[in-house]
């Protein structure tokens, strides 16, 4: 008997979880379950994390979390349970299969069958937000090795153990050179190791627009966080419904399942809402422990429920459904089916030997590190980009000098266009005439610019790695 860690949340969440719970249990799923309290309960009591210390012990402890969708009150200072469990927990991929259920679910794509693998950590979703100017706020876009590394090989693990053809990687590395092009990177990299698997990159606003017009050419897609996030909600609604699909997100000691609907508070206690993205959740949850049999029992008799037309009122249609039934009801049809397969749907066989080759990441060799200028980012509320330019060239010295200045990453300074709008944001970049730069000589302009009456507000190091830039240039340049 394994030991499981279960939140029932708000809105529709206890009902959808305990008709997940009922089907799983006639299934034959030998589980225990530690409830603990999570969202709207917890935040307006005032805790802003939405849950409680001792329940993060308990979902440590048991290593496996079945959660339902939770409410987060309206109004700030209430942080995102989902993001911050996903970070504390080290939860680094979300997966997210979309599947056609044509023709008993109404879509367009009927032959759809896609997994999002979504890095589920860092991106913009670090959260790292600062308002710096009147005028700008800025939003870090973090981006690791190890992140690109782990969630790549997981696409790729997860295509192998479940007989997948081909990943896909999304990004934007044509704009963003450094930050995605380290994920398209090490997609080449790793795809490399598993030959035969086929693999493919796509820019992720061409790539979406394919995904939503002809999604039966893609397989396994991976992608970063909020590509990720946006993609696997278009992904699910044009395969049927939201409200049909779960989210497994998988770390190295713990994982956590669940719908990737909301709390529909409207829908509460009605016995109306749909318990299938839950059930999805759960069914997923189940290969992962190694209850294949169990998940496989489960899925079937879902199938067949949906192939004999008894659906809930959210996929319920006239003509194809045959009866429109309550969450309750719903549950009690897919038990009745256990044991039974689908004709029409394709059923499934989950492998009892699905595991995946994850390695801890390895740290690899430092590269030889070379400081060679700085960007020193200044809140000035004059619009001539040219008389910034004479002020800030007073503060650099012999070996430093200013060659370029940017307003939102556009070059305004030397031979920018006087159409070129500017914020209260600039970017002035120094770099040394030498060809290498000392910390000595950031502290040195840092201390002119405030002796001229120039607010700086941040400054970022320019490196070179093994003799290459990591840097971006202002664009124009």
């Amino acid at each position: 008997m394994k030991r499981i860690t279960i939140a029932k949340g708000d809105g529709i969440g206890p009902e959808i979880m305990d008709a997940t719970l009922s089907i799983i249990k006639a299934a034959g799923a030998e589980l225990e379950y530690d409830e603990i309290e999570v969202g709207e309960k917890v935040y307006l009591s005032g805790n802003t994390s939405g849950i409680a210390s001792e329940s993060w012990d308990i979902i440590r402890r048991n290593k496996v979390f079945l959660k339902a969708p939770i409410t987060t009150p309206q109004g700030g200072g209430y942080k995102s349970l989902n993001v911050t469990t996903r970070k504390f927990l080290g939860l680094y991929s979300n997966v997210r299969p979309c599947t056609s259920l044509h023709p008993f679910v109404a879509t367009k794509h009927p032959e759809m069958d896609i997994v999002i693998v979504r890095e589920n950590e860092e991106d913009l979703y670090a959260g790292i937000e600062h308002q710096q100017t009147d005028e700008v706020v800025q939003c870090l876009k973090i981006i690791s090795r190890p992140g690109c590394e782990k969630i790549v090989r997981y696409a790729f693990e997860y295509a192998r153990a479940y007989g997948r053809k081909k990943v896909t990687c999304f990004t934007k590395d044509n704009i963003m050179k450094q930050a995605d092009g380290l994920f398209h990177q090490v997609f080449d990299e790793i795809a490399a190791e598993y030959p035969e698997i086929e693999n493919e990159h796509w820019i992720i606003d061409i790539g979406a627009a394919k995904m939503s017009d002809t999604p039966e050419v893609f397989d396994v897609i991976v992608t970063l966080n909020l590509y990720g996030d946006v993609l696997s909600d278009i992904a699910a609604q044009i395969a049927g419904s939201v409200g049909l699909a779960g989210s497994a997100n998988i770390g190295e000691e713990c994982a956590m399942f669940e719908a990737i609907h909301g709390s529909a508070p409207r829908r509460a206690g009605q016995n109306l809402a749909n318990p299938s993205g839950l059930l999805q959740g759960a069914v997923m949850m189940l290969t992962h422990m190694g209850m294949t049999d169990v998940a496989e029992k489960v899925q079937n008799a879902w199938l067949k429920t949906i192939e004999d037309g008894v659906h809930t009122y959210d996929i319920f249609k006239e003509g194809t459904s045959k009866v429109k039934v309550g969450t309750k009801e719903f549950a009690d049809a897919i038990i009745a089916n256990l044991g039974q397969k689908p004709s029409k749907l394709k059923a499934v066989t989950y492998k009892t030997d699905a595991t995946l080759n994850l390695p801890k990441y390895e740290r690899k060799a430092p590269k030889a590190k070379k400081l060679v200028g700085v960007d020193v980012f200044l809140h000035y509320r004059g619009t001539n980009p040219d008389e910034l330019g004479a002020a800030a060239s007073k503060i650099g010295f012999d070996s430093v000098s200013l060659s370029m200045i940017t307003n939102r990453g556009i070059k305004v300074w030397p031979e920018g266009f006087s159409e070129t709008f500017c914020t209260d944001h600039w970017r002035c970049r120094f770099k040394s005439v030498t060809g290498a730069l000392s910390k000595q000589d950031i502290i040195t302009l840092l201390s002119n610019a405030e002796a001229h009456g120039l607010d700086v507000i941040k400054t970022e190091n320019l490196y070179e790695f093994d003799g290459k830039a990591a840097f971006s240039l202002g664009q124009g340049q």
